[in-house]
């Protein structure tokens, strides 16, 4: 609370929806790829989707492919896929990927 007289203001902190958060992993969109993950870690996610369903006047995505990959520049590109799998639906997928990069950067 402010007091106008004294020009002074007490500090009461942030409420608590305010203030820092906390983003485990960005997300990067590159047309019908979606990138999971930190480019600093070892892991990263790639979500590809293969195919897509007209809800209204949006595209859902109904099959999406799901690969945990690692990061290493050096190794050609097949060879980054840690694992991999087809998940029906963004939302499946999602779940998949988070699971999976968690437990990778945990075991780092």
């Amino acid at each position: 609370m402010c007091d106008e007289k004294q020009n002074e203001c007490r500090d009461h902190g942030d409420p608590p929806w305010e203030g820092p958060q906390v983003i485990p992993a960005q997300i990067r969109r590159v047309d019908n790829l979606i990138y999971y993950g930190s480019m600093a870690d070892k892991y990263i996610v790639m979500l590809q989707i293969l195919e897509t369903k007209k809800e209204k006047d949006m595209d859902v995505a109904t099959r999406v492919s799901v690969q945990l990959q690692l990061t290493d520049p050096d190794l050609k590109s097949r060879d980054r896929v840690v694992k991999k799998t087809e998940k029906d639906g963004l939302y499946n997928a999602m779940d998949v990927a988070a699971v999976w990069l968690d437990r990778a950067l945990a075991n780092n």
